[in-house]
């Protein structure tokens, strides 16, 4: 069994800082990409930012240059570094790894259980 458990949300002003950390736990063998994504109300879930295993980023066009993502593969735990927050950037931020091996040939995908973060103006 296979768990993301997330930390670090809360309630920030804007132009504030907040760190979010997800570690993963259960039977790893090793873990490809990790990512985190958000939801706002009434809207769909989007991809925030991804890194890859020999730590490739991607991010959406709307956190570029604010936020941050990284990894310490010895812990099996990422990071999402939030610097500038805006009011838009409210939502609930999940942490997502696509690939968790459990061995060297079987995977699964799994999603944390959401935390909140919340940017006032």
């Amino acid at each position: 069994q296979v768990q993301l458990m997330e930390s670090g949300g809360g309630l920030v002003q804007a132009g504030g800082s907040l760190r979010l950390s997800c570690a993963a736990s259960g039977n790893i063998f090793s873990v490809n990409t990790m990512g985190w994504y958000r939801q706002a109300p009434g809207k769909q879930r989007e991809l925030v930012a991804t890194i890859t295993s020999d730590s490739s980023t991607v991010y959406a066009d709307s956190v570029k240059g604010r936020f941050t993502i990284s990894r310490d593969n010895a812990k099996n735990t990422w990071y999402l570094q939030m610097n500038s927050l805006k009011p838009e950037d409210t939502a609930v931020y999940y942490c997502n790894a696509d690939r968790i091996y459990i061995n060297r040939f079987t995977y699964v995908t799994a999603w944390g259980q959401g935390t909140q973060v919340t940017v006032s103006s």
